[in-house]
């Protein structure tokens, strides 16, 4: 025991022990220092800014109030290289929205808020005819109705991609291979990396596909044929529901759905509501009055958002479907005209 006790107490030649206040401390040992293999490129050569003397509470509200430690900025000290594709692509599909937004505002009331105030569909013709010159211009129709779409949609997709990508290279990998074994196949959607399907995602692909047919019969076709739509306007629309009533009301009614639905749920999301809306708790705390009072809210603000849902729809639903679809049918040189329009998706319009 008294041998053992010695050794420990005998000083190690590659040891520096030194007594600060009665406390022993004991260094690490001295090593020579090995060259890096590249050490031009070494995160370790730059230099470090001094540690700043002050508190935590102090620390954290500058490191939040700084913005060279904000999300949208790049930061050295932290390894940032700057804004990422993910960045861009959901700004592009935000603000591709406010375009095609007032483009909307200006179809609603062409095409619902005049017609249910005038009540018939000749005297709301020069309204839309009006309105025309304002988003159907070489200049305005790609600015409010084309590029945004193409953007709004194209970065939808992207976005998409790109966030499968790196769900792929998170769990899986540089391989992006995700494991083919039978364990994981329960569960392919995750297995695959494909983001989570929301209901503005749903909504958004359904509208687009309804929106397209929509261009096409009106805008489109038209001018394929016509080579131009001056001819083209509320009179159409209430002789194709006369004419085809089932493919109208089915198709219009899945677009006045699918779009309201999808832009003010847009919208909420733009805003923050939609973040915090929902049936169900996400999480829960444990708390009974906690979770109680959280589920209440959540729910509230989903039937509010799907509210306003409702709320557009009926309102667009009330001119449009209420006085334009019930318009008749045009009569004359015009109404062949519309026939021979019609007559070019024989598929869908027999």
């Amino acid at each position: 025991m008294e041998r053992y006790r010695s050794l420990r107490s005998v000083p190690s030649q590659e040891t520096l022990v030194s007594t600060v206040s009665n406390y022993s401390a004991v260094s690490l040992l001295e090593i020579d220092p090995t060259p890096m293999d590249s050490p031009s490129y070494s995160p370790y050569n730059k230099d470090l800014p001094p540690v700043p003397e002050e508190n935590l509470s102090d620390s954290t509200h500058s490191l939040r109030s700084n913005p060279t430690f904000s999300s949208a900025t790049t930061t050295t000290s932290l390894g940032l290289s700057g804004h990422g594709p993910i960045y861009y692509l959901m700004r592009i599909q935000r603000y591709s929205s406010y375009a095609f937004s007032l483009f909307g505002s200006l179809h609603l009331a062409t095409t619902s808020i005049i017609p249910l105030v005038a009540r018939s569909v000749p005297a709301s013709e020069s309204y839309l005819l009006l309105a025309r010159e304002i988003y159907q211009t070489p200049l305005s129709e790609p600015i409010l109705v084309g590029l945004p779409i193409i953007a709004h949609i194209g970065s939808g997709i992207a976005l998409r991609l790109l966030r499968r990508s790196h769900n792929l290279k998170r769990y899986y990998g540089e391989s992006h291979q995700a494991p083919t074994s039978s364990k994981h196949k329960s569960s392919s959607l995750v297995r695959l990396g494909w983001p989570t399907f929301s209901y503005i995602a749903a909504s958004g692909y359904g509208f687009a596909a309804i929106l397209a047919a929509h261009v096409v019969m009106n805008r489109g076709l038209p001018l394929a044929v016509e080579g131009d739509s001056a001819n083209i306007g509320l009179a159409y629309v209430a002789h194709g529901f006369a004419r085809h009533p089932v493919t109208s009301w089915v198709s219009y009614a899945a677009l006045l759905g699918l779009g309201c639905g999808h832009m003010v749920w847009g919208w909420a999301k733009w805003l923050g509501a939609a973040q915090g809306a929902g049936w169900h708790l996400e999480r829960h705390t444990g708390n009974v009055t906690v979770d109680t009072q959280t589920r209440k809210k959540r729910r509230r603000r989903l039937l509010m958002i799907n509210g306003v849902s409702a709320l557009a729809v009926a309102l667009w639903a009330a001119g449009g479907l209420g006085i334009v679809a019930r318009g008749g049918e045009t009569l004359g040189w015009v109404g062949k005209l519309y026939d021979g329009l019609y007559a070019r998706i024989p598929g869908i319009y027999a």
